[in-house]
Parts: structure tokens; C-alpha cells; sequence
């Protein structure tokens, strides 16, 4: 096991994924939808042409529905399934951190929704959100190395909730001590 994946298996993390299940797991890989549907504090950017983030120029990377399955998470209301492209799963399983330049981590959130006859059960509802972080310590150097985006229906939300990103990334010390990213590897 990584030190990573040990990390977050002694303090439980692993196990608050546990409450989406294996039948989850499935559901979201094979039902998530890529329509999304606005969640309630993200507003489209005013310049509907351009898919890039304000302040980083983070676009959503082709093809990422396609890169392996880091772990899902849930929230109260969204059920949530975060993919990493080769080299971050590298970095993953090698357990390195800092994560090395050219990491991709995407996020993809649907609506949390019950599955009728099976209780406690919950599948994806509609998407609301397409979250990505890309990894040039350069680049992005102000903000631990990572350029953010947030996305609803293939754009760009506005500049102030980009501006919310590094901040809510950077305000807890386990998440920092873990290159600031939240997610930890489910093998």
C-alpha cells in the first residue's frame, strides 16, 4: 500500500467512499450523463465562446471519461466520481508527492438520487458540475502548483467562483501536506 492510500486508510477516509458501493461504482461509470445542470452557487461565464477558466486557462481535457477512476465521493446531494489522467494515477500508486507537473485530476458531479426499491441505495441524477485541476508548479505557482476550473454545461463559471478554488484547497492542513488535493486513491 502507498503511503498516500495507507494515509487515508488510518483515518478512515476509504471508508466514507464505502457508502456509495460497488453498485455505485457502476452506476456512475456506466450512467453518468455529461449534460449538466447548473448547481446552486455556480454561475456560467459571462463570455459563453471561451471554454478555458478565468484566472488559469484550464480547459476540460478530451477524453478524460476515459482515464481510470481515482475514488468516487458523495456529498448530501451529489454523488461524485474523480478520474486522474496516467500521470497522476502514477503518481497515485507510487505514492508521490508533490504530484509531478502534467497531472490531470477531473471531477465529474451528478445529482444524488434514491434508487426506488433498494433503501439507502442512490444513483446519478442529472450532472451538475465537471471540476478539473491541472498540475504546473510553474505556471501555477501562486497557487501550489495547481490551475483550476469549474464547469457547468461545458463552460466556464465566472471569475469569483474560480477565485474560491486555491482558498477552499489550501485552508486545511491535511489537504495541504497532500499537495492540496482532497481526493485520495481507493484501490
Amino acid at each position: 500500500m502507498s503511503p498516500v492510500s495507507s494515509w487515508f486508510t488510518r483515518r478512515g477516509v476509504l471508508r466514507t467512499f464505502a457508502g456509495v458501493g460497488a453498485f455505485g461504482l457502476v452506476l456512475i461509470a456506466v450512467f453518468g450523463s455529461t449534460q449538466t445542470v447548473p448547481a446552486d452557487d455556480a454561475k456560467p461565464s459571462k463570455n459563453s465562446n471561451d471554454t478555458s477558466s478565468p484566472i488559469f486557462g484550464v480547459k476540460i481535457p478530451d477524453g478524460h471519461r476515459h482515464w481510470e477512476l481515482i475514488a468516487p465521493s458523495q456529498s448530501t446531494n451529489e454523488l461524485k466520481g474523480i478520474h486522474g489522467n496516467g500521470t497522476a494515477m502514477k503518481a497515485y500508486r507510487d505514492g508521490t508527492l508533490p504530484f509531478p507537473d502534467g497531472s490531470i485530476l477531473v471531477k465529474l458531479s451528478w445529482k444524488r438520487e434514491p434508487l426506488d426499491g433498494f433503501d439507502g441505495a442512490f444513483i446519478p441524477g442529472p450532472a451538475t458540475m465537471v471540476q478539473v485541476m491541472v498540475k504546473d508548479s510553474k505556471k501555477y505557482a501562486a497557487t501550489g502548483g495547481w490551475g483550476f476550473g469549474r464547469f457547468v454545461d461545458g463552460k466556464p463559471v465566472d471569475e469569483a467562483q474560480h477565485k474560491t478554488c486555491f482558498a477552499c484547497h489550501s485552508k486545511n492542513e491535511t489537504v495541504k501536506r497532500h499537495d492540496f488535493v482532497f481526493t485520495g486513491f481507493a484501490p
